[in-house]
Formats: structure tokens, sequence, C-alpha cells
């Protein structure tokens, strides 16, 4: 059974946005690991993030503590 991606709850905007305004983000782990880079893409169980040499990393939503915008 496929998981229903629902775009009218607020997480999932949110990161919509970062997405289309490619915004730089913090991307902390559960385990302690920080990640910096740019979202690509979103689906119902994980979350891509492109650093700045293009490296693209498939996160499992459920490893994530928090994404912040990076501040300039």
């Amino acid at each position: 059974m496929l998981t229903e991606f629902d775009t009218t709850l607020p997480s999932i905007r949110q990161v919509q946005n970062l997405i289309k305004q490619t915004t730089p983000v913090e991307l902390k782990l559960v385990t302690q690991d920080v990640l910096t880079g740019k979202v690509v893409w979103q689906d119902p169980q994980c979350i891509c993030i492109a650093d700045e040499n293009s490296q693209q990393t498939t996160v499992w939503k459920q490893a994530i503590a928090y994404i912040k915008p990076q501040v300039s």
C-alpha cells in the first residue's frame, strides 16, 4: 500500500518551499550528524539533500532531528 503524500501538512509545505526557493539548509540527524546543502526532493519517507559539490544524499525522514534554513 502506498503512503499518501499529504500536501496539506505544514511540514510538507515548508520543505516544498525550501525546494522551490533553493534555500540552503542545515539538516541535523538523530545521530547528531549534520548535513548542509539544498533540499532536492522529498517523498513520504525520504528527503534528498545536495551539498556544495552537488553530491546527493537521501535521508529517511525518521532519522531527521530538525531542518533549519541557513542564515547568509
